[in-house]
């Protein structure tokens, strides 16, 4: 039967066609009574009658079809997209801007592309590139702004694929805290872009470290959890509302965190069994609705309407469902090779593609397994040395980007802000070139790759026509400590035979040195000499008889250095193997304020001493130690008021009874004052600590606060606000008053205090700042002096202006074997005003004076570096010198 259009009627058509004759002086009023319905619904409703009866057409029956026809497309920008005019990010009032002269990286061409010109920019977009054209500038609807670059380095803004900015906030409070929601471990219906705290002060700082996108995720309870967020560089294909949708046009790209492993583990108790199942659970819920959808959509693009009702969806698992359509990048925090199997088995399963497995810290063990997921090779957003702070980290390599990119593999260095600062984002990029990352594939890293892995490399990432107007300006080359405009990027040290140990012994590579010897050892073609005794040091007449020993060992340097051995402080170094493991640690010590402490212990006061916790051959520290750090100084962990006894050891030692084990058993005493980890108030604090100086107990406590107050020992007095540290000094001048003996003062932390400069100047009191590149993490911390190019001082170049004895401390022991890096980066953002040697002396002999160290200078360790300084990313360290030991251990 042919197919009539007839009005919303049910039942025989010719029982309606025999009343309608009968209806027809009623026509007018019924006409005009279907107008104002019409209008009033804005709907054009048909039925249709076929063989089997009236079929009744959807009103949204043109709209359905084309959202089934939009099922078929691909993720990606607008058709007229690269026809822009105009950024839907410019910021109306800004001038045309023209760059000249600059040395720019495109991330052309695998990122080998480098052009000698100019760039001109113009409401938002880049309009020309190399050479600019004299007509182009013409057109332009103002007077063009220009720039002399000089030669400088220009790239692309700085992409950070895994951030938490604006969700865990800084200052760190309770009212802004929204990383996770705990409520369930699968909640694919929450979305990051609902909570950003816009107030959150990492903002302006991250942006002046040159990001210019932050791919912003939820946190890792959950195995699968918000939507993340890019800044709404592009909104989601739609925020709220699927009614103002052009379905002809394809969608955008969106994108989803999951997470396996230790996180989800922990928050809701349970294995990987059950974590994988959830993740099975909600993908069959998915592709049931899927199947559902194709099914219905079949019908609908053939006009078949007969019962087919409405489009199947439901708002909390349309998220999941698009996964499977492959509109979502999928974004997975994933370390041990264990679970990148599962879910890399689970994409084969549900056939759906990954963008990238975050953290990743094993997939450089197992690259070939990651070529086997669905559709595509992931990428490995990664960390360049952050390792170890877990068991699933544990096997995390420096050498992992290397390894990775040698295997086809995709890197993208990331920060997961605020665990890394991402404002020195690129650090990590320098980090891994260091360490064997190809120089062209480690500035794609943080640039072009990330871009790619969130599906807006059409727009940011490159320097080329009609892509956004996100461009760094760099005072130096991008991947070089301590190089100008000028200069090429430094040649780093051979890392092949380490890269390929890692993993040959699967992440856990032997750190001991190849070889000590205890003979003569003769450093030739040796550049700099900086503190410490040698025997001889000359050309090769001059040392003649040494070279002449029987068994003298040689030991080329290239052009290399000998430099003081350096001493990393702040971290549980040497109290802990695995942070994240209880059993691995020494634990936190007792801490009288806030809770009883058991008589066996506390007898007439006892002060806890770390040498009595002391782990030895630690992976940090013989990392550390290959670093050049021979020296650690730890103070016992603790989380609260009471710290007790730091001490010093040697981190190349294998064990405590050997002879170069403990540099010194007890080296301070140790407090906090702040709201770190105890409940009772600042004040109780202080008062606590008056007592102490002033009062001092009977038994050990008694004798170690009477040594302070006497002047022998030092306090180190671990602080963040200068309220509270001004408060500290008053307390000093007051002590100094009652005794006529001044006191030994080391303010540790210290986030706060440049700001009484002077007068921790006037009180001699001397800084140790940690960790070096500062962030507002608490409300104590939050009046950081951020340091170039925000200020003109950083906090130590400051600091060291005011004459106060300044030193750099640590947070996390793996960070122990960056500290030669430390020293050079202050020195670098100082303008100058900070030399070598007194950068060195922020890593040597100024902690010794502030942690009250009593080293004999003909002990001090010495640090042999091939090649370049101990600051140069050139330099490699080869061998440490150890009077103590009584051998030279090379590497």
């Amino acid at each position: 039967m042919d197919e009539k259009a007839v009005l919303d009627v049910e039942g025989d058509t010719s029982i309606w066609l025999a009343r309608r004759n009968a209806r027809r002086h009623r026509l007018l009023p019924i006409f005009v009574l279907g107008l104002l319905t019409f209008l009033a619904l804005g709907a054009h409703v048909h039925l249709t009658q076929n063989s089997y009866g009236v079929v009744r057409i959807p009103v949204n029956a043109s709209q359905l079809q084309a959202r089934c026809e939009n099922l078929k497309l691909k993720p990606g920008p607008l058709p007229t997209f690269n026809n822009r005019t105009s950024s839907d990010r410019f910021a109306l009032g800004s001038k045309p801007t023209l760059i000249k002269n600059a040395t720019i990286w495109t991330g052309r061409t695998n990122g080998l592309e480098i052009i000698k010109g100019d760039i001109l920019l113009n409401k938002g977009i880049i309009k020309a590139v190399g050479t600019v054209e004299e007509a182009l500038l013409q057109q332009l609807d103002y007077a063009v702004e220009i720039i002399d670059a000089d030669g400088a380095w220009i790239t692309p803004g700085i992409v950070d694929l895994h951030s938490h900015l604006g969700h865990l906030s800084a200052p760190k409070l309770n009212g802004a805290s929204d990383g996770n929601s705990r409520k369930g471990i699968a909640q694919p219906w929450l979305r990051s872009l609902d909570a950003p705290n816009t107030h959150d002060d990492s903002f302006r700082l991250t942006v002046a470290g040159g990001v210019t996108t932050a791919f912003v995720l939820p946190g890792s309870a959950s195995d699968i959890e918000h939507s993340p967020s890019s800044m709404l560089l592009e909104p989601p294909f739609t925020l709220n509302s699927s009614e103002s949708i052009d379905w002809s046009l394809p969608p955008r790209w969106r994108q989803m965190k999951h997470a396996c492993g230790e996180n989800p583990r922990r928050v809701y108790g349970n294995t990987r069994v059950d974590n994988l199942w959830t993740f099975r659970e909600v993908y069959d819920k998915a592709r049931q609705i899927k199947e559902k959808q194709d099914a219905y959509c079949a019908k609908a693009l053939n006009a078949e309407w007969a019962e087919l009702g409405a489009f199947p969806e439901e708002l909390q698992w349309e998220a999941p469902v698009d996964v499977l359509r492959g509109r979502v990048k999928v974004q997975v925090h994933c370390y041990e090779a264990v679970d990148l199997d599962d879910i890399v088995r689970l994409t084969n399963e549900f056939k759906f593609p990954i963008a990238a497995f975050h953290h990743a810290h094993e997939t450089y063990l197992v690259p070939d397994l990651l070529k086997k997921a669905y559709g595509n090779t992931p990428a490995a957003a990664i960390f360049a040395t952050n390792a170890r702070y877990k068991r699933e980290a544990y096997r995390g390599s420096e050498f992992a980007p290397k390894v990775l990119a040698q295997n086809g593999i995709q890197v993208v260095m990331k920060s997961d802000h605020p665990v890394l600062n991402s404002r020195y984002l690129l650090y990590e990029a320098q980090q891994a070139h260091y360490y064997g990352l190809p120089e062209n594939v480690a500035m794609a890293s943080v640039t072009t790759t990330p871009a790619q892995a969130m599906g807006m490399d059409h727009r940011i990432g490159f320097i080329k026509e009609g892509y956004d107007a996100d461009l760094v300006v760099w005072d130096s080359h991008p991947l070089a400590l301590g190089a100008t405009p000028k200069q090429k990027v430094p040649k780093t040290p051979n890392f092949d035979d380490e890269a390929a140990d890692a993993v040959k012994y699967d992440g856990l590579p032997p750190l001991a040195p190849e070889k000590s010897i205890a003979g003569t050892v003769v450093f030739l073609n040796v550049k700099r000499k900086r503190r410490g005794k040698v025997a001889c040091m000359g050309n090769q007449s001059t040392c003649a008889s040494f070279l002449e020993a029987p068994g003298c060992h040689v030991v080329d340097l290239k052009g290399g250095a000998i430099s003081p051995g350096l001493i990393s402080f702040g971290s549980p170094l040497g109290l802990e193997e695995i942070h994240g493991e209880a059993s691995t640690r020494d634990g936190s010590v007792y801490d009288p304020l806030e809770e009883t402490i058991p008589n066996v212990v506390s007898g007439e006061g006892t002060l806890i001493r770390a040498v009595d916790g002391l782990q030895f051959a630690t992976r940090n520290a013989l990392l550390a130690y290959r670093s050049g750090v021979t020296v650690g100084v730890t103070a016992p962990t603790h989380d609260g008021f009471f710290g007790g006894l730091s001490t010093a050891f040697g981190l190349g030692a294998a064990h405590k009874l050997e002879s170069d084990a403990l540099v010194q058993e007890v080296a301070a005493v140790h407090v906090t004052i702040g709201h770190s980890g105890s409940s009772a108030s600042v004040s109780t604090q202080i008062a606590a600590l008056r007592r102490l100086l002033l009062e001092p107990a009977p038994g050990d406590v008694g004798m170690w606060f009477k040594s302070v107050m006497e002047g022998e020992s030092t306090l180190v007095v671990e602080a963040q606000s200068m309220d509270v540290i001004s408060t500290i000094l008053l307390l000093k001048k007051e002590v100094e008053l009652a005794t006529g003996v001044p006191v030994k003062l080391t303010i540790a932390g210290a986030a706060e205090a440049h700001l009484i400069a002077k007068n921790l100047a006037d009180a001699n009191v001397g800084v140790v700042v940690s960790p070096l590149r500062p962030f507002p993490a608490t409300w104590e911390s939050r009046r950081i002096l951020p340091g170039p190019p925000l200020t003109r001082d950083s906090a130590i170049s400051l600091l060291l202006a005011h004459n106060v004895t300044v030193g750099i401390g640590i947070e996390e022991s793996w960070n122990a074997h960056n500290t030669r890096f430390d020293a050079a980066w202050a020195a670098l953002e100082s303008f100058g005003s900070i030399t070598k040697t007194q950068a060195l002396a922020l890593v040597s002999s100024n902690l010794e004076t502030l942690l009250g160290l009593n080293v004999d200078p003909e002990l001090t360790d010495l640090v042999a570096t091939e090649a370049g300084d101990i600051f140069d990313f050139e330099g490699k360290i080869v061998g440490i010198i150890s009077p103590r030991k009584g051998v030279v251990s090379l590497f």
